[in-house]
């Protein structure tokens, strides 16, 4: 079995390289240089993928008997559409990497891939979708770009041809984003730390390498069509999940829980000041039976801490990102709220 990999130096496109690898797969990379090496044992072809030329280059190394795009996550349809197109030929099945934030109705309803999908043409430039000025409403421009990027690979390869995976909340050893590394190092603090909502609210993160296990077995033939890629309903909880933290690193704080409006009135930004808090009822509601039934294994959450925890321990450092920053709560702010809730 020879793959692509559009991407595959960091996170999800690296853990979909050393999958393959792993199962004695020939593997070709394609990245720009700039996020560290492939994987030893993967064939590494530099370019950028906005670029023509390069992608001519790289077409020249076909075939392949699979693509798994990992690396289109900040890039208008246009740019996906343009690589669609420059490799249609050049392998068989065509795995795209989307997200939840393409559904219309994310996070404020439940979802099933027969959910409606947000408006984006497959040429779309990266303004397409922007928010005028002013708006106060939920922004779509990401969801926009994401649905337009979708349209872009099934008008190219085809629905028999193509998979397309959606995702929520990715974490694992070599995240990026900081959600899990952030509440890993808040707990190794120790001292009282303020916690979301309710600890039996359930929340579906998935582990970045059965993702891409998921992704590899897609593109061995597996089915085709729309996935969406979650853990399941119920079976996690923001308690566990923070038990889990202070199980693992051995710290001796305790969780103090504010309720949903305590922190609103506070004005904690959901979703990233404290990660993974939302109040959305459908952010937690995602089906991804289709997934399960089609092989897609999601271990528990507690073993993705547990490997992320090592991983920081040992030095891992992630593929330096803006949004890393954008995770975490002043620990003065912090601070005000427990001294509220002691009130």
């Amino acid at each position: 079995m020879r793959i692509l990999v559009l991407g595959g130096t960091w996170f999800l496109g690296r853990a979909v390289v050393e999958d393959a690898l792993r199962r004695g797969w020939q593997v070709t990379t394609f990245t720009r240089g700039r996020s560290g090496e492939s994987p030893t044992g993967a064939e590494s072809v530099h370019g950028d993928r906005t670029d023509p030329d390069d992608l001519r280059r790289l077409a020249e190394h076909a075939p392949w008997d699979a693509v798994v795009d990992t690396s289109a996550s900040d890039l208008a349809p246009r740019q996906v559409l343009a690589a669609a197109r420059a490799l249609e030929g050049a392998a068989g099945r065509y795995v795209y990497v989307s997200t939840v934030s393409a559904y219309q109705g994310w996070p404020d309803e439940p979802l099933t891939e027969g959910s409606v999908v947000l408006d984006g043409p497959p040429d779309a430039d990266e303004d397409y979708g922007r928010m005028p000025e002013g708006w106060d409403g939920p922004d779509l421009h990401y969801g926009r770009q994401k649905a337009g990027a979708e349209r872009a690979v099934l008008s190219t390869v085809g629905d028999d041809r193509a998979t397309i995976l959606r995702p929520s909340v990715i974490l694992g050893p070599g995240e990026y984003v900081g959600r899990l590394p952030w509440w890993l190092n808040r707990a190794a603090r120790g001292g009282r730390i303020l916690a979301p909502g309710n600890p039996e609210r359930t929340i579906q993160p998935v582990d970045v390498r059965d993702v891409a296990a998921f992704a590899v077995h897609c593109a061995a033939g597996g089915d085709g069509g729309v996935f969406n890629v979650t853990a399941p309903i119920g079976r996690e909880t923001m308690g566990g999940f923070l038990a889990a933290c202070l199980d693992v690193t051995g710290a001796s704080g305790g969780l103090a829980w504010a309720p949903d409006e305590v922190l609103i009135e506070h004005g904690v930004r959901q979703w990233t000041e404290l990660p993974l808090w939302r109040t959305h009822a459908g952010v937690w509601q995602i089906d991804s039976s289709r997934a399960y039934a089609a092989g897609l294994v999601c271990r528990p959450l507690k073993e993705t801490v547990t490997d992320t925890w090592r991983w920081l321990l040992r030095g891992g450092a992630p593929v330096e990102h803006p949004r890393w920053a954008k995770h975490g709560i002043d620990p003065g702010k912090e601070a005000k709220i427990l001294a509220a809730l002691n009130r």
